[in-house]
């Protein structure tokens, strides 16, 4: 029977089982057709404890959306028509992102501020409140066309004028993105609405494709900056613990030295200590880790607008450096400060496992000695008993002697019982005591192989 995976044409072999899935994750995400002048409502929201089947219900109550299947949202990608706007869905590890693309008016221009109000109409008025999940980022980003102005501070200048007044006369930051090809505006700022808002100003001509990709950096630039940051809370929080952790270990390291202690109470301590570091560890390791990560994709998109400054503003990028490397430099030190605790605890057990060897071992030799001793004192009875023994043995063989000398005295023999049995008692007790000897020399002869 043929491999279903086998190859009909191209004589390949059968397809590995992710072959197919692996090489379409390069398309897994792709940027949006953006045809200006037009506005994206963009949304991202915590997914944890929500479901796919919680977000395909939600996305069915759009205009027009009745037959969407739970299975086209498999693949962590959907784009749906909803008539005039286009709405982009996309599922991550830990938050999901809903992206609206309404097109503006035609001639919508720099002077037109209230585009960035606008709603999308097929969208019900309440639909973005109702979306599963927690709010961690919500940005309008307009997205017009205007002719871009000559390298010179003067002629910059004039533009940004207009371009401020789409922020309520806060301060902005600003850049040229892809060397000089638009411009990026935004001040950071969270509205009443729950919003940011952005600008992007393009040449007239401005293909589609490129605005996509204009936008797709922006948003993923504030969703990753806002995600980097959720590990700043916990670093902090982690801070007191930390404190209170390395302050234990120092007592437990200066009770180890002085002796004072038992080992079983800096044991039972340090245990404690060990499982309570290992318990905020696991608890923060995700997280810690998930924050490097984010931080490594925020660079990665500021490397690729590649900006330029614009004359008396900061740009994106140096005003997101500015404020998130402090934040993230916090998180790391609590990262190193938590496995360095770990170490220590570890290295101090091994101390404490040292002296505990030390001490049985000097309890070993004392109980060695104490047994030692006893058997000497043991060697030293039995040599006493074997000597009472011996005197035992020799003075019943005498009476027996002297009880045959009487008797044979009795019987009419020319016989001295008393005089027999003095001479024979060193006779005797040679005898006794040769004996004895022989059945030592046996019992401690080595056993021989058979």
């Amino acid at each position: 029977m043929s491999d279903p995976t086998a190859h009909a044409a191209g004589g390949l072999p059968p397809d590995d089982p992710l072959r197919h899935e692996l090489h379409n994750e390069v398309h897994a995400r792709p940027p949006a057709r953006i045809q200006l002048p037009a506005l994206v409502v963009f949304v991202a929201v915590l997914n944890e404890g929500v479901g796919r089947a919680t977000e395909w219900e939600h996305l069915r109550q759009l205009r027009g959306q009745q037959d969407l299947v739970l299975d086209e949202l498999a693949g962590n990608f959907v784009r749906l028509n909803l008539g005039t706007s286009t709405l982009k869905w996309e599922r991550h590890t830990e938050f999901t992102r809903y992206s609206i693309v309404l097109p503006l008016p035609a001639g919508t221009s720099l002077a037109d501020t209230t585009a960035l109000h606008l709603d999308p109409a097929e969208v019900p008025a309440d639909w973005l409140q109702r979306i599963p999940g927690r709010t961690v980022a919500a940005i309008r980003l307009a997205m017009v066309e205007a002719a871009l102005p000559e390298a010179t501070p003067a002629a910059q200048a004039r533009l940004m004028e207009p371009a401020a007044r789409w922020f309520e006369g806060r301060t902005v930051v600003a850049s040229q993105l892809g060397g000089g090809h638009s411009w990026a505006v935004t001040d950071f700022h969270l509205r009443p609405s729950g919003f940011e808002h952005m600008l992007v100003i393009a040449p007239p001509g401005t293909t589609a494709t490129r605005a996509g990709r204009i936008s797709q950096r922006l948003l993923e630039l504030e969703t990753y900056r806002l995600m980097a940051l959720r590990g700043l809370p916990v670093a902090k929080a982690l801070g007191p613990t930390l404190a209170q952790a390395e302050q234990q270990l120092s007592v437990i390291t200066a009770q180890l030295e002085g002796k004072a202690t038992s080992e079983q109470a800096l044991l039972d301590a340090l245990v404690a200590l060990a499982a309570s570091v290992e318990r905020a560890t696991a608890e923060n390791v995700y997280r810690f880790a998930a924050t490097r990560a984010y931080d490594a994709l925020v660079s990665q998109r500021i490397h690729e607008l590649r900006e330029k400054p614009i004359p008396g503003t900061q740009t994106i990028g140096e005003f997101m450096q500015r404020r998130l490397s402090p934040a993230m430099a916090t998180v790391a030190a609590s990262e190193r400060r938590l496995t360095s605790l770990s170490e220590r605890i570890a290295r101090t057990s091994a101390l404490l496992r040292t002296r505990v060897d030390i001490v049985t071992e000097a309890q070993n030799q004392q109980l060695l000695a104490k047994l030692t001793r006893g058997q000497e004192l043991q060697l030293q009875l039995q040599t006493t008993v074997e000597g009472l023994s011996i005197a035992a043995i020799s003075y019943y063989v005498i009476s027996l002697l002297l009880y045959v000398g009487k008797g044979a005295k009795a019987a009419g023999l020319p016989v001295h019982p008393e005089v027999a049995a003095g001479a024979m008692v060193p006779l005797v007790l040679w005898a006794v005591w040769r004996t004895t000897r022989r059945i030592h020399a046996r019992l401690n002869r080595p056993s021989q192989p058979d």
